[in-house]
């Protein structure tokens, strides 16, 4: 097993031995009555990113917003509950789950095979782009322009898995809590490049406008809600929501409002590694 992957398997399922340890939780530990149980309490927990807009982020009214808030609130209007949101950093995303803390994550979750062994993804709902940012004057055009470079990235995030993977040998990669420290990292010069997800450019360029670019694309991925393993109930309930509102225009106004750009044309019926419906 090289260094690389077991670098990749942590990060990956979040915050190490939490992560790890809750999966080791008995398969249908919370899933009985899932739905019962959240109409009960009268809403559904969801998990979401605090400080990755526009995917979640909490504004200046301390409510949560953004593209999955979006999604979110539409969710639990359809298991006709209220919401409560849950607003979580990139390597809480998978505890908070597994643990019981929250019921669903709208929370920018990419649908990876190391991801699906100890989380239940639904059908994906939304794409994203993974890329390395910098400024225009640094020359990276390969893989290999990245050494020499101090990268920041996102710990426990798709960025961090990326650049691990094809960053050469060597090279100094720094990982913050967040997206908003990483941009941060970058902008005040305490890294030269950072791996981001397709906004970041803008916001970076929010700060210091016009001394960014994208020069590297590593993936596209899409994303998917998650439900605990063996919790069949609520991953069917969001594999029908989510039907739904890619006919019924809440997926599309989501994207016209937080992307500024049309929902892709398809949504792949098949992720290698990864099953759409609980067993």
């Amino acid at each position: 097993m090289t260094d690389n992957f077991r670098l990749s398997r942590r990060v990956l399922l979040g915050a190490g031995s939490l992560a790890l340890g809750a999966s080791l939780l008995p398969r249908h530990a919370f899933a009985a009555d899932s739905i019962a149980t959240i109409k009960s309490r009268g809403k559904v927990l969801i998990g979401i990113q605090g400080d990755n807009p526009p995917w979640g982020f909490v504004n200046t009214s301390g409510a949560s917003d953004g593209f999955d808030a979006v999604i979110g609130t539409a969710f639990a209007k359809y298991l006709g509950v209220g919401v409560e949101f849950v607003p979580l950093a990139v390597v809480n995303r998978i505890p908070a789950l597994t643990t019981g803390r929250v019921d669903i994550l709208f929370a920018t979750m990419a649908m990876l095979p190391e991801r699906a062994k100890v989380v239940q993804f639904s059908k994906p709902y939304v794409a994203n782009i993974i890329q390395l940012v910098g400024p225009k004057s640094a020359t990276i055009k390969t893989n290999a322009d990245m050494k020499g470079f101090t990268i920041g990235v996102p710990r426990a995030s798709v960025q961090d898995i990326q650049v691990t993977k094809n960053a050469p040998e060597g090279t100094t990669i720094r990982r913050y809590d967040d997206d908003a420290a990483t941009i941060q990292a970058l902008v005040s010069g305490q890294v030269d490049v950072v791996g981001g997800n397709m906004f970041y450019l803008d916001r970076i360029n929010q700060a210091k406008p016009g001394l960014y670019e994208t020069k590297l694309e590593f993936t596209r991925l899409f994303n998917g809600a998650c439900t605990r393993l063996g919790d069949k109930e609520l991953n069917a309930a969001a594999n029908t929501f989510i039907d739904q509102i890619k006919t019924n225009g809440v997926l599309k106004g989501a994207y016209e409002l937080w992307m500024k750009q049309e929902p892709p044309a398809s949504f792949p019926d098949a992720v290698e590694g990864v099953t759409f419906v609980a067993s």
